[in-house]
């Protein structure tokens, strides 16, 4: 048995030990997070309980803190399972009373909690197994779940990771059952291709958001339609086209993910994988969390409304990223913009840094209400020179008196107002410690 069969075998078993869990209990408190890992790893946590005609109450909140330990306190069930969230913050998640713990996050103290976790068998949350892909190997032992397998790995490619390892897994045993079919094509949604360029970032171009740019490319191009309908000829002509504006612009990473298996998810009502996670991402930056569990449990008449929240969210953050374009600030390790009370800053800073400037992390400081939230993007090249940005964020705010955690190639913190210069100081010096280091 290779290392890799061990690890998957060790990982069904913490799924069994958090299965069994949760099965002790009539009532649950399901709290995720709100990017489409996480909420798809709670669809997929709500279809299990529901089926398993467990009553459960479902939160959907942007990070985990004391607020959270407050509010479950206030409305006490037996248990509660804590999704994409709980293993970076067991200061927190250690003051919950019967938690199950469905994290992929790596975890940095000890819990006595039921807690399933790749880390803990070997496996690396951060590249090839998301939280959603953990809340469905738990569902595999709460009843016959397999056709949830899709919405696994809409967390996964979320969440930007690749196919390969404990994904894998999933992915194989998905086609197996054919909950999900695999093609070769352009990794962009089902939309005709010039509503797709008007709305969407991945790939970000110099025409993404622009009508008029928009229909110049398609009609020199002679493209029209939607991507399925291409024929292989155009489709050629098209990818070609794409990756000429991606080099031009410097995303020479970004052109050697845009074409390759597209996954089309055969049992879902959304059944492209890519629109399913600009829908549950847009859920969660326009707080309607309700809207995107509601399509993760094949709600029919929540798809009109999640639809159109996304185009409508994703035009936002392409205006944003376009203004945020003219205040980036280039510290010596890292590039920055400091923003006011603006949606989808995760999106933000993963645009800027995986089309525009992927040379350094980029850092979003969104100044909301009394505290000033961050998100921080870095590149799979920066981590392998040494970035591990969960860990970066968490020295840094911690040190001005907030907190922060969350992947080496993603991130996030919240910090008080009146702390930024400094944070930024820290956070520099720190990343550049850490690719020194690794040098």
């Amino acid at each position: 048995m290779t290392d890799e069969d061990e690890s998957l075998v060790q990982l069904e078993k913490l799924g069994e030990q958090a299965a069994s869990a949760i099965l002790e209990y009539n009532s649950i408190r399901l709290i995720s997070h709100n990017d489409a890992d996480g909420l798809s790893a709670a669809g997929i946590m709500c279809n299990a309980l529901h089926r398993r005609q467990i009553l459960f109450h479902t939160t959907i909140v942007s990070q985990f803190d004391n607020s959270i330990i407050d509010l479950i306190e206030k409305t006490p069930q037996e248990a509660v399972i804590l999704c994409d969230m709980g293993s970076g913050q067991t200061e927190f998640s250690s003051k919950v009373k019967n938690a199950i713990i469905i994290d992929h996050h790596k975890p940095t103290g000890t819990l006595e909690h039921t807690h399933f976790n790749p880390h803990l068998v070997g496996i690396n949350g951060s590249t090839e197994f998301s939280a959603s892909c953990g809340a469905y190997m738990v569902a595999r032992h709460m009843g016959d779940n397999i056709d949830l397998a899709g919405l696994a790995l809409v967390g996964a490619i979320g969440d930007k990771q690749a196919m390969k390892g404990a994904n894998k897994f999933i992915l194989d045993e998905a086609v197996k059952n054919k909950v999900v079919t695999v093609k070769k094509g352009l990794r962009m949604g089902g939309d005709p291709v010039e509503e797709l360029f008007d709305y969407s970032l991945d790939p970000f171009l110099d025409i993404t958001g622009d009508k008029e740019k928009i229909r110049t490319f398609l009609d020199e191009a002679g493209i029209k339609g939607r991507i399925n309908d291409l024929t292989e000829e155009q489709l050629v002509k098209f990818s070609s086209l794409i990756a000429l504006k991606l080099a031009k612009q410097g995303s020479i990473s970004a052109i050697e993910s845009l074409f390759g298996d597209v996954l089309i998810l055969n049992m879902e009502i959304i059944p492209n994988v890519y629109d399913f996670v600009n829908i549950l991402n847009a859920c969660g930056n326009a707080d309607k969390p309700g809207t995107g569990i509601a399509v993760c449990m094949r709600d029919t008449t929540a798809v009109n409304e999640a639809i159109a929240t996304a185009r409508e969210n994703q035009r936002k953050i392409i205006d944003a990223i376009r203004k945020s374009q003219e205040q980036v600030i280039s510290g010596k390790n890292i590039r920055y913009v400091m923003l006011n009370d603006t949606g989808g800053t995760g999106a933000i800073a993963g645009t800027m840094t995986r089309y525009l400037y992927s040379d350094k992390p980029f850092i979003t400081l969104n100044d909301i209400e009394d505290r000033i939230k961050i998100s921080a993007r870095g590149t799979r090249k920066l981590v392998a020179s040494g970035l591990d940005l969960a860990s970066a964020m968490r020295e840094a705010a911690t040190s001005v008196g907030g907190m922060g955690g969350g992947h080496d190639v993603a991130s996030g913190a919240s910090i008080p107002k009146g702390t930024a210069e400094k944070f930024i100081e820290i956070l520099d010096s720190v990343i550049g410690t850490q690719i020194r280091k690794a040098g």
